[in-house]
């Protein structure tokens, strides 16, 4: 058939519009999307026979088919869940915290109706969005007051600006650390129009360096920790309890960023370098700052506890309301705090307490399983169990190393790059690690549920780089 003669045969868009699974699209579907769609197909269509590649005789049900396919790929949410494997809990280009079911369900709640974020349902007037935490956080801590922002940078920022802006911070120069998106803590403090005094040297600071940069500019001592990496061997920092005992005797505010903030202590779990909220209260610090969506495993949030003259005066800082959080964040945060009072329950609760302390030997019968099962659908790759180490991710706990147990998968001939490249193509999309020449799925980060979903991913994946087409 020639050329001319296939073209005219090419379908209208209404002709289309009146096929069964068309008509069933635009009900599932909108109509503007389905007619994008045939207009698509039929110009591509049109385009392979004017290039003389090869069309089926049946153009009307090739249209069909290739819009179905434009539709489904239109439909496809930009942003869509995965499964982890890499063994990262805090995983931040994932998301970093994964919910717990009860801040799921109080999120949906929320969501789905009006709600009393900003209303005191006793009184019948405005009431305030940080009600709905601020007891919960005095509870849990033991702080006296507490407020929350959209981050935990937002909350270092908007503390120095409340209290020191156009004046002096003292923080030792070791602890400038760089936070996550090349974001450096000293480029936050001259956002928040604070100025920055830096003391001591990369490796030793002395709370004798503090005293001596004290003058009538100082406003605020700043301990920033340095959840996201470890300076070791010949290092000295002051402590603490030193630079509350010196704020007090200089009449200054002692501020402390936390980065990552656990509530509950793992000690028994081997995490050992990583302080409590409740620690940094009960020796006294100010004003303390951490992250919701970290260790303590929650919504995205930057948390603000401390004396209540510092946290009043922050609630009326004009910047609150730019870095405000929403119904959604706070119903998140609100259940998840929740959980905590039962500090043995959380650990189960929480999933990220869940995946930093489940035991190694529990992981290694999730992963014996998942290798024979593996092994049926990966005939001709060689698939192993191993130990390796988790980490927490997140900027957090970078000394920590997890032990557990990973399914390793030796592809042979086949490149473990197209592998994983299939794996993160697919629906839903799986994140592995690629370590010397072989596929590391880590079974700490798998979700429950999700096993079935990564067998599948996996002999999809297999199967379209022994077809070439990764």
């Amino acid at each position: 058939m020639d050329l001319h003669a296939l073209l005219r045969r090419l379908p209208s868009v209404d002709e289309v519009l009146l096929q069964d699974e068309i008509k069933k699209a635009i009900a599932d579907s909108n109509r503007a999307i389905v007619v994008e769609s045939i207009r698509q197909a039929i110009g591509e269509l049109r385009e392979a026979i004017i290039a003389g590649r090869m069309v089926g005789e049946e153009l009307l049900e090739e249209v069909v088919e290739r819009t179905l396919k434009f539709i489904a790929a239109k439909e496809k949410p930009n942003l869509r869940p995965v499964i982890n494997a890499t063994g990262i809990v805090l995983h931040t280009n994932l998301g970093r915290a994964v919910l717990s079911e009860k801040a799921k369900e109080a999120i949906n709640r929320v969501a789905s109706s009006y709600s009393n974020l900003e209303f005191d349902l006793e009184s019948g007037e405005r009431g305030s969005r940080y009600n709905h935490v601020v007891e919960l956080l005095k509870k849990l801590t033991g702080c006296a007051d507490a407020m929350v922002v959209n981050n935990n940078a937002a909350a270092v920022l908007l503390v120095l600006n409340t209290l020191a802006k156009d004046r002096e911070v003292i923080v030792s120069r070791g602890q400038l650390v760089e936070i996550g998106g090349s974001f450096r803590v000293p480029e936050v403090m001259e956002a928040s129009g604070a100025r920055l005094v830096e003391v001591g040297t990369t490796n030793k600071t002395y709370i004798q360096d503090y005293a001596k940069a004290i003058n009538e500019q100082t406003a605020a001592l700043l301990k920033v920790h340095t959840s996201n990496y470890r300076i070791v061997g010949f290092t000295h920092s002051a402590t603490t309890g030193e630079l509350v005992k010196l704020g007090r005797e200089q009449n200054l505010p002692v501020v402390e960023d936390l980065g990552s903030g656990f509530l509950v202590n793992l000690q028994n779990f081997g995490i050992i370098d990583e302080p409590t909220v409740q620690d940094l209260v009960t020796e006294g610090v100010d004003v303390i700052t951490f992250s919701g969506d970290k260790l303590l495993g929650g919504p995205q949030a930057g948390i603000i506890v401390g004396k209540q003259e510092y946290i009043a005066r922050m609630k009326k800082n004009p910047l609150t309301r730019a870095l405000r959080v929403d119904k959604l964040t706070l119903a998140g945060l609100e259940a998840t705090l929740r959980e905590y009072f039962d500090q043995q329950q959380v650990l189960t609760a929480n999933p990220t307490l869940r995946m930093l302390t489940t035991p190694a030997e529990q992981l290694f019968e999730q992963a014996e399983a998942l290798r024979k099962t593996l092994s049926e659908v990966l005939p001709e790759a060689v698939v192993s169990v191993e130990k390796d180490f988790s980490q927490a991710g997140g900027g957090a706990l970078p000394t920590t190393d997890i032990p557990t147990y990973v399914v390793t998968i030796d592809l042979g001939d086949w490149s473990e790059d197209d592998f994983s490249h299939s794996l993160r193509k697919g629906e839903p999309a799986v994140l592995v690690r690629v370590s010397q020449g072989k596929i590391l799925i880590d079974l700490r980060t798998i979700l429950p549920g999700e096993e079935k979903l990564l067998v599948k991913a996996c002999a999809e994946a297999y199967r379209k780089i022994k077809e070439g087409q990764h």
